[in-house]
């Protein structure tokens, strides 16, 4: 059995919870339009541990959000998982942002493709792309979106747009393929399903070189 404390800070959700293996057992999160990560972040870890009635000495490892997204937000996130880390003497795991972000679209039929995209300002997001099963079938980028974006994918199948970055993309896409799920931000209580696999796998970071993924230096938030 392992209990997993999992850390979401790459947009302005901050968001922690506490997993007992690959279920969530306690989440408290802030869907906020602004940055509270730093007068929140270590509070919402005190309550999640205190609802799930154990103690900080008892998990077995710390997953972090790992980005891209807010620069300042994920370095909030990474130094807080580092400092648990060395002070529990427990294993560092990291979860791609976008991979977590994609599990939150439940339904979706088998050859469908789930793309999660995060704000990255003006025309531009970050995204990856995901088969229905979750699998990764494109790497992260940055990339300014235009009518054509994505139009390999929605050629072939239904395609669901997930995160902060869909509205701008909904607003010039016309393909009656494409299904948009707005007002959706990345939650720690998708990580545990990932973190939990990399932490039988024994797929730990190193504390103290880990950075996280910013992609592109200049998304300050």
């Amino acid at each position: 059995m392992a209990y997993i404390l999992c850390i979401e800070t790459s947009t302005t959700n901050c968001s922690v919870a506490l997993a007992k293996n690959n279920a969530v057992i306690a989440l408290k999160e802030d869907y906020d339009t602004q940055y509270s990560h730093a007068e929140r972040l270590h509070n919402f870890i005190e309550i999640v541990i205190k609802e799930a009635g154990i103690g900080l000495k008892d998990i077995s490892a710390v997953a972090v959000s790992k980005g891209p997204g807010s620069y300042t937000g994920l370095r909030i996130g990474v130094s807080a998982a580092k400092g648990l880390c060395y002070a529990l003497d427990v294993p560092l795991l990291s979860v791609p942002t976008l991979q977590s972000l994609a599990l939150q679209v439940k339904v979706k039929e088998n050859g469908s493709v789930v793309i999660p995209m995060i704000d990255a300002r003006r025309m531009e997001v970050y995204s990856a792309v995901f088969s229905s099963d979750n699998k990764l079938l494109r790497a992260t980028k940055a990339e300014i979106l235009d009518e054509r974006s994505f139009s390999e994918y929605l050629e072939k199948s239904k395609v669901y747009f997930i995160g902060n970055g869909v509205e701008k993309f909904a607003a010039i896409c016309d393909n009656d393929q494409a299904i948009f799920i707005q007002n959706k931000l990345p939650s720690a209580n998708e990580m545990a399903i990932i973190s939990y696999a990399k932490f039988l796998k024994e797929d730990f970071e190193d504390v103290s070189y880990f950075e996280p993924y910013y992609l592109k230096d200049f998304l300050v938030g």
